[in-house]
């Protein structure tokens, strides 16, 4: 595509140079920069990417667009904006053909839940016969291809060259987690969705939305993009938790197609789960559709699983998969790594490793364990540096109302002091521990090894926090460090004495 055909979707925008010239590829990362490159200087807060306009010519970029005025070597053109995101929005998907418009496109949004349900529809969509790709927090896969990813959705560049990538290798749908941040950033600019599925809406990212309702609102904007005026496919529909009071009415009022709501206990829901039953092994569950009751029984446990399900259920049947398949699919579904998985090294104690990190994401996964220990519930959890202070005493309180043994350790400190983080987590914990055991360990290896120490026969470990990620956080940089490695090894440890 010529520089001019570009910049002619752009509004507010001088050309300083040769206007001819053909762009072959797009990066903001000067190390992603090869020939013919537009490279796009972003102004982030801790790097200005006009810096690296020198190293981005040097790999072969033949213009920049940026905000500034810039002094380029003869020969670049300059592409000055007033706006650079919302040029990117403009431009990128432009470039790239739209691919987000040319397959079918599920997201999936909520503060709970969305890993499981992509996982989940990747199955049913590919047991259905089609060529799926998933984006989302562990990987993004175009069919059984492993990428990997850095945000839980990418920026408006690399989503959309992940999306061409996607198009050019023959995929019929793809299936996304699409975060809060990602949907008020727009970086999702240039997709459009075909069925939207609303987990829940908990605590989680008030550092950034500041209010529920603001987080709410940025959630919402998914199900507002169901009925844009722009649309080229047909066939749209919204799949909405009606048990979660605090989004579903949100997400409703920001509905005008068709809507499909699933619930437990609202009677009024278009899939309701009854006859619930929650054991160690897996749940089972009925739900009546169009007047036919299908019967559910699941390798995967939890309340939250079940919810997770009717949501799947939802959008498979929005897309018209055979009931039966989506059966079949979901009753054979194991589970993803670090969501409520199991650690099995021949131990008579149960470890479970899982990625909660949330107020509701923690009591969902203790209520799930509790409902299944037959003795004591030791749990390893900690919060985030830089990040939501509110929620620290919050989890701290849920961790000792619900577990018997609270270990209070490090998640990703960054660049805060660990020791403070959790004297705030501790705020929390101390009103609420009814006589039951409490410590504070700061190492995070050294409190997996603890709770594996403590644990006695038919105890349940719950490590929770950071299930899939295999790094930490801390101010000196980041570490190789995963949950179930040190349990693994803790355990083995502790069996050969």
């Amino acid at each position: 595509m010529t520089i001019e055909q570009l910049v002619s979707v752009l509004k507010d925008v001088e050309v300083l140079g040769d206007t001819s010239k053909e762009i072959e590829f797009i990066a903001h990362d000067s190390r992603r920069v090869r020939k013919n490159t537009l490279f796009v200087c972003i102004s982030g807060t801790r790097v200005d990417g006009n810096k690296f306009i020198p190293q981005a010519v040097d790999a072969g970029a033949c213009a920049v667009m940026t905000e500034k005025d810039v002094t380029v070597p003869e020969g670049i053109t300059v592409i000055k904006v007033k706006n650079i995101h919302k040029a990117m929005e403009l431009c990128v998907p432009y470039f790239w053909g739209y691919p987000g418009k040319k397959m079918r496109m599920i997201g999936v949004t909520g503060t709970n839940g969305k890993t499981s349900s992509t996982y989940m529809l990747r199955d049913i969509l590919r047991n259905a016969g089609y060529k799926v790709g998933v984006i989302g927090t562990i990987k993004i896969m175009i069919e059984d291809e492993e990428l990997p990813i850095h945000n839980t959705t990418p920026d408006v560049i690399d989503l959309q060259e992940t999306l061409a990538k996607m198009y050019e290798k023959g995929m019929d749908y793809v299936v996304m987690e699409v975060s809060s941040h990602a949907l008020d950033m727009n970086r999702v600019a240039g997709c459009e969705y075909d069925t939207a599925i609303f987990t829940n809406l908990t605590q989680d990212h008030l550092d950034y939305h500041k209010t529920m309702e603001n987080y709410a609102l940025a959630k919402a904007k998914l199900f507002d993009s169901l009925s844009a005026p722009d649309l080229v496919k047909t066939g749209k529909t919204a799949v909405i938790n009606i048990d979660d009071e605090l989004g579903s009415k949100t997400m409703i009022e920001h509905t005008k197609c068709d809507l499909i709501t699933y619930g437990i206990k609202h009677k009024d829901a278009t899939l309701k789960a009854e006859n619930v039953e929650i054991k160690a092994s897996g749940a089972s569950f009925e739900v009546e559709y169009n007047n036919e009751v299908m019967h559910f029984d699941l390798k995967v446990t939890g309340m939250f699983n079940v919810y997770n399900i009717l949501g799947v259920i939802g959008a498979a049947l929005a897309e018209h998969i055979n009931p039966a398949i989506i059966k079949e699919t979901l009753e054979n579904f194991e589970s993803v790594a670090g969501r409520f998985e199991l650690v099995r090294q021949g131990q008579d104690f149960s470890v479970i490793v899982d990625y909660a990190h949330t107020p509701d994401g923690l009591e969902n996964v203790l209520k799930t364990a509790r409902e299944i220990a037959k003795k004591r519930l030791i749990v390893v959890f900690g919060c985030g540096g830089d990040r939501d202070r509110t929620k620290r005493p919050i989890m701290g309180r849920i961790a000792a109302q619900l577990a018997d043994v609270v270990i209070a350790t490090s998640d990703n400190p960054r660049t805060e002091d660990p020791e403070f983080i959790l004297s705030e987590v501790e705020a929390g914990v101390l009103p609420a521990l009814h006589g039951n055991f409490h410590e504070k360990i700061t190492d995070r290896r050294h409190a997996i090894f603890r709770a594996i120490e403590l644990a006695q026969k038919d105890d349940i470990v719950l490590i929770a926090g950071k299930g899939h990620e295999n790094y930490q956080i801390l101010k000196t940089g980041t570490i190789h460090f995963d949950d179930k490695e040190v349990a693994i090894e803790a355990i083995r440890g502790k069996l050969n004495g």
